[in-house]
């Protein structure tokens, strides 16, 4: 017995060294790291396909980058084969470590494809650049927003003098003197005619190209009165637009004419959006505090009025017993909400803005029209994938970028949030102080997380800062959440029948708080802050990361932090020396952290998007030591500047050359110029044929007293809406 026992003992204790036995080895580091990393990728079983809709934006921004026009078939042959490898990959049961490249590569290639199909579809003449004022005769289609000088109108010619109709663009972007005419009226006036402008400097935002895809085959620049004319009927589809403007329009009259112009202009703008009674100086406060998303409708409104239509019928039909027990409250609510947001893009003109934020807020109702969750990272997958898939363009435009990737990270954001425990029984005034805490908190942490994420956009394509944009929209959210826009909205819908006074009453104190926060944000120190763009190919590296945080489930995604950042911590290219613009017609040169300006109030918007884009301050050129006169600009004393201008459109005879040469290493003539004095030799000298080719030029000092040039031609490629730059463009200020 006493020897069984014993064996027992024995065994047991056998078994208690074979169990402790594998605990005396523990997991190498090497094995517990891979284990982990297998658990994190094991997390993103139902987040691969997110990486979808990135892969087809990436080939679509590949297709912008290039710097000539590819074919269509080869594109299309390439897609198609890499679908159908994709496919026959699925069909084969193959392991998602090879399934998921393949469906990378066709996203990829559908990208490059769709951004070609709608480069093909869209495609319309494009307005010549003629050095002599034409007659055109043209519909108002609508009212555009202000330039620097004047009132702009979209308008649809039917005759332009000297062009065939095969010539003729389909939309003109034109600049009227004193008020400009109302949609749907007929116009004569005599203009100056250009293809729309390229960009300001080499690789800055390229207007021609946003206007490509908006159907805008020129700008006119109106030398004298506009007319109204009579013309025969239009084209169905036209009439249609314009009534829908000329209503929009109205509506936008009624508004300003019941808060004022500069209140009403604010409302106006939010609703239908015709900045047309915007001020410069309040325009630039709402920039300055960061509150500038407000005037453009976009994905905010969108949901704001969505969203309150949304809960307001949803409490409607439940305050209705009999209603709540024989319909589905909340589909109904969905259904009003889509039909709401449908609306309000109708109202609003459709601006690409708006139609990716209706999209987006469409598909997240239909979601509940499907019983299906309405805020998650796939609807908005989906989103993203319909919004490129019939706008390619859009990759490459701020407003997609700040608004996809401010969504993505909200949307992040809610993953994460802890949910909020209800309470049993607690007195109300410590519910309503619970309330409000978590209301504040949430509030603050998407500010926050908005701002990080659209921050990267918001200093390469603007190079502006808000440094108290946090502040400014904290303090703004609970008017324009709660009081502007469903104000706004039930007043915009009732004033065509006059009932809507007290609530645009109302919309318009919220305006007014509004300005007053931002006033107030804005005129605090340092409430700018200029930043320089980073080189091109950094943004998308920022993109990357950003999503790469917000797509990927787990601790691994901080590693998308450091690539997030790349646009604030990348090393700045050098400041070019001396930047010249388009056509020649003005100049500025860097001094120290300043762009000194050779024609100050000249082309404002150009020099100053130069000046920004290089994270220099605008300065204006001084008074002493130049000679300037009608036609030409020069240093006089040693060391006032490297450049002479000449925006005359005369050739300058061999004396003014002289000149020019003798002050200033750097030369720009408007004109052509055929012949050189002796004194030009060793200096640059710019004339209107190199202008013609290539646009505006930045040019850094060389070795030896040379210069480095880089054209805006040259980084913009050929392209579709690459039209070459015109010497004799418009210019105001001469």
């Amino acid at each position: 017995m006493t020897t069984v026992e014993e064996g027992k003992v024995m065994g047991e204790g056998s078994v208690s060294e074979a169990l402790i036995r594998p605990e005396t080895t523990k997991p190498t580091p090497g094995a517990r790291l891979r284990a982990w990393l297998a658990d994190e990728v094991k997390a993103q079983v139902l987040r691969w396909r997110l990486w979808a809709p990135v892969a087809f934006g990436g080939g679509a921004a590949c297709y912008f980058a290039l710097r000539t026009e590819p074919s269509l078939w080869p594109l299309v042959i390439t897609a198609a084969a890499a679908v159908a490898a994709w496919l026959a990959a699925r069909r084969r049961g193959l392991r998602r470590r090879l399934t998921w490249p393949l469906m990378i590569l066709a996203c990829l290639t559908c990208g490059l494809a769709a951004a070609k199909i709608r480069t093909e579809s869209v495609a319309a003449p494009i307005a010549p650049a003629l050095p002599e004022g034409v007659v055109i005769e043209a519909w108002v289609v609508d009212v555009d927003s202000p330039g620097e000088n004047g009132a702009r109108i979209v308008a649809a010619p039917v005759w332009i003098r000297g062009l065939s109709p095969e010539e003729t663009p389909v939309r003109l972007r034109v600049t009227v003197r004193g008020e400009p005419p109302r949609p749907g009226e007929a116009i004569r006036l005599f203009a100056l005619l250009n293809p729309p402008p390229a960009p300001a400097s080499p690789g800055a935002y390229d207007f021609g190209r946003n206007a490509f895809f908006e159907g805008l085959g020129g700008v006119a620049f109106a030398l004298g009165e506009t007319r109204r004319i009579y013309l025969p009927p239009a084209p169905w589809r036209l009439r249609l637009a314009m009534a829908v403007n000329g209503a929009r329009y109205a509506l936008a009259e009624r508004i300003v004419t019941r808060l004022g112009r500069r209140t009403g202009g604010i409302a106006a703008a939010m609703t239908t959006s015709h900045e047309t009674w915007i001020s410069q100086a309040d325009m630039d406060v709402m920039r300055e505090s960061g509150l500038a998303h407000i005037l453009s409708v976009s994905g905010l409104h969108m949901a704001i009025v969505g969203g309150f239509v949304f809960f307001a019928v949803r409490l409607g039909v439940a305050a209705w017993p009999w209603l709540a027990l024989r319909v589905p409250g909340k589909k109904v609510a969905a259904a009003a909400g889509l039909t709401a947001v449908g609306v309000y893009l109708v109202i609003s003109g459709a601006p690409p803005p708006a139609e990716r934020a209706a999209i987006t807020a469409s598909i997240a109702f239909a979601a509940i029209l499907l019983d299906r969750q309405a805020v998650t990272m796939h609807g908005l997958a989906v989103a993203a994938f319909a919004v490129l898939a019939i706008q390619p363009e859009a990759i490459v435009t701020p407003g997609f970028q700040m608004s996809f990737a401010a969504t993505a990270a909200l949307v992040a954001l809610v993953e994460i949030w802890p949910k909020r425990t209800r309470e049993i029984s607690a007195p109300w005034p410590i519910v309503a102080v619970q309330r409000f805490g978590g209301w504040l908190t949430a509030a603050v942490a998407a500010s926050v997380v908005a701002g990080l994420a659209t921050g990267p956009f918001a200093m390469q394509h603007f190079n502006r800062t808000a440094m108290y944009g946090l502040l400014a929209n904290l303090a703004t959210a609970p008017v324009a959440d709660f009081v502007l826009m469903p104000a706004l909205a039930l007043g915009a819908a009732l004033e065509p029948v006059g009932l809507g006074g007290p609530f645009l009453a109302v919309a318009g104190w919220g305006v007014d708080l509004t300005l007053a926060i931002g006033g107030w944000t804005a005129g605090l120190p340092g409430a700018v802050r200029t930043v320089a763009s980073a080189p091109d190919p950094v943004l998308p590296v920022a993109f990357l990361g950003v999503l790469f945080v917000c797509l990927w489930q787990g601790r691994l995604r901080w590693l998308g932090l450091p690539l997030a950042a790349a646009v604030l911590v990348c090393p700045r290219a050098p400041t070019p020396d001396v930047w010249i613009g388009e056509g020649g017609t003005n100049a500025a040169f860097r001094r120290q952290k300043e762009a000194i300006v050779v024609r100050p109030g000249v082309r404002e918007f150009a020099t100053d998007l130069w000046s920004r884009r290089r994270g220099l301050i605008l300065a204006d050129r001084p008074e002493a030591g130049w000679a300037c006169d009608r036609a030409s600009c020069r240093p006089e004393l040693t060391g006032a500047g490297p450049v002479a201008l000449w925006w005359g459109r005369r050739t300058p005879d061999m004396e003014q050359m002289d000149a020019l040469c003798l002050a200033a290493p750097v030369v720009s003539v408007r004109a052509v110029v055929h012949a050189l004095p002796p004194s030009c030799d060793g200096r640059l000298v710019l004339d209107g044929a190199d202008f013609a080719r290539g646009g505006a030029v930045e040019l850094w000092r060389s070795g030896a007293g040379g210069w480095r040039a880089v054209w805006t031609a040259d980084v913009r490629g050929d392209r579709p809406w690459a039209r070459r730059p015109n010497p004799a463009v418009s210019d105001s200020g001469a």
